[in-house]
């Protein structure tokens, strides 16, 4: 087994790929990165300065000027961080500023990452590569469910939209849209619990390593 293995999980929202990644990273004892609190945390600091996520001059000066500690902060999740998110995460300049963080993060002892372009762009030689889907439907019922929990009283419909618009912007934007990489194990999660991901995720990982 390689020593210092990097695990590429990309994936649309809600699919599971968090969940997956964590658990996957301590079962093989690696780091684990979340990229997505990358783009959440620069279009944070955007919306700090009271600037617009989708202008790329205020993206990319915050995208230069991230801290690790910008990624411990608490209102990286909900919808407004969600949809900054997505906005920043269009820019080329933005994803080019956060390349090296990401590889570097991986370089000294190998790690698990999910986003939607780390075995695509960041991490295209990576050991392993899965792609994480399911429905649409199952992913914003997921989501939903996430936020009732929350507190959060929302519409399942407007979930349901927010979600496709989501997915419309990943799968279409210029710089590193989300696709699977041909050589990746896509595994369908709309069927099958947390555990039951995990379980066929591991055997995968384990069998490419």
């Amino acid at each position: 087994m390689n020593r210092h293995p990097v695990i590429a999980i990309d994936g649309p929202a809600a699919a599971g790929k968090g969940t997956l990644a964590r658990r996957l990273a301590e079962a093989l004892g690696l780091p684990y990165l979340d990229t997505g609190l990358l783009y959440r945390a620069v279009g944070r600091r955007v919306l700090d300065e009271g600037g617009d996520p989708s202008d790329p001059g205020s993206a990319e000066r915050a995208a230069l000027g991230l801290h690790p500690d910008d990624l411990q902060r608490n209102d990286l999740r909900g919808p407004e961080a969600d949809a900054a998110a997505s906005a920043v995460a269009a820019i080329p300049g933005v994803r080019a500023a956060l390349l090296d963080f990401q590889r570097n993060f991986a370089a000294l002892r190998g790690a698990v990452l999910d986003g939607r372009d780390i075995g695509t762009v960041i991490f295209p030689n990576a050991s392993v590569k899965l792609f994480v889907t399911a429905t649409e439907q199952e992913r914003a019922r997921r989501r939903w469910l996430e936020m009732r929990a929350k507190g959060h009283e929302v519409a399942l419909s407007a979930v349901e939209q927010e979600l496709h618009a989501r997915d419309v912007r990943d799968a279409g934007r210029d710089a590193a849209p989300l696709c699977a990489a041909p050589d990746a194990f896509v595994l369908d999660t709309t069927h099958i619990d947390a555990d039951a991901a995990f379980s066929v995720a591991l055997a995968e990982v384990k069998a490419r390593l």
